[in-house]
């Protein structure tokens, strides 16, 4: 029988160390990626799923004002972490969940795993136990990953005009792109960016300083610069050995002619299959300014797929447990 009991910070260490031999896990369900948000901000839920004694799975969540349950709350993505295990299990986790909740007057949950992409080896037992305990859909976004299969043949399957761009980027004598700590000058340029949109980072400044302090091996910062001036930069996530995740890319607009953008991304390919990740996740490609929040961007979209990005859903599954 499956117990549910909630997380205490004396299993911080079982909670990370289970995340990251597991199947679906990502560093959004890491404590130690978690812990950055100041005390009190949220009103943390994180539930711990056992066999006995054997922990057999972890769903970092929260609480909001009207009593609904999601996951993630303060990430990207959550839903419930499970080990490479079989369908029966997963399902019994999944009702333990359910059953948890109705016992303390739970009545909706929103659960938003990571894309397929993420799992070590592609399964859906989680997402179809979801779906088979009626689950229902609340929101779908389109997000763009490049797959790189190909390995150290990716370039080829760019686009011409993205093949074009990156080569003559790659021929300035005067642009340059390497890692970089300047997290300060990245984050203000990222702030010009967003306002241009009318909107902002999801992080401040200080909060990327206090991941770089609790997951220093899940951050590679890029930057792009022209002589010595950075214009364009590149923060990358590491959510798990088969992903990484382009979280911000930003540019200083006066220098978009020279497509900084296109050597960060060729570059960023060249470093993922270097070290073998499979993926590089570029983003979720909606209209930010359209009033229905499933409306894509088509001018995003073709530009990803100049670079052989494919569709990837993210999805978020509701559970009415009334």
């Amino acid at each position: 029988m499956i117990t549910v009991h909630p997380y205490t910070a004396e299993h911080r260490d079982e909670w990370d160390a289970f995340v990251e031999s597991s199947n679906n896990g990502t560093m959004f369900h890491l404590q130690r990626f978690l812990d950055y948000h100041p005390e009190g901000k949220w009103n943390w839920h994180h539930l711990m799923f056992r066999d006995g004694q054997r922990l057999v799975g972890v769903l970092p969540g929260g609480i909001n004002a009207r009593g609904e349950f999601w996951s993630p709350t303060g990430a990207s993505y959550g839903s419930i972490c499970i080990a490479d295990c079989g369908f029966e299990l997963t399902l019994e986790i999944v009702d333990a969940f359910i059953g948890y909740c109705k016992g303390r007057g739970i009545t909706d949950a929103y659960l938003i795993p990571a894309p397929l992409i993420y799992t070590k080896n592609y399964d859906q037992h989680h997402e179809y136990a979801m779906l088979y305990r009626k689950a229902g859909f609340e929101l779908h976004y389109i997000s763009h990953a490049i797959d790189l299969k190909h390995g150290r043949n990716y370039f080829r399957h760019f686009s011409p005009s993205a093949r074009r761009n990156v080569n003559r980027a790659l021929r300035n004598p005067r642009l340059s792109i390497r890692e970089s700590d300047d997290y300060e000058t990245f984050h203000a340029i990222l702030v010009e960016n967003k306002a241009k949109h009318d909107a902002r980072p999801t992080h401040s400044l200080e909060d990327l300083h206090r991941l770089r302090e609790l997951v220093p091996d899940k951050l590679r910062l890029t930057m792009v610069y022209h002589d010595d001036e950075p214009i364009a930069g590149s923060l990358v996530f590491i959510p798990n050995r088969k992903v990484a995740l382009c979280f911000y890319n930003m540019l200083r607009y006066e220098y978009e002619h020279l497509h900084p953008v296109y050597l960060i991304l060729n570059e960023t390919c060249q470093w993922a299959v270097a070290h073998g990740f499979e993926w590089v996740d570029i983003g979720v490609s909606q209209d930010t300014k359209s009033d229905n929040p499933m409306t894509p961007s088509l001018s995003l979209i073709n530009f990803k797929e100049r670079f052989d990005a494919r569709g990837i859903l993210r999805s978020t599954y509701h559970l009415d447990l009334r």
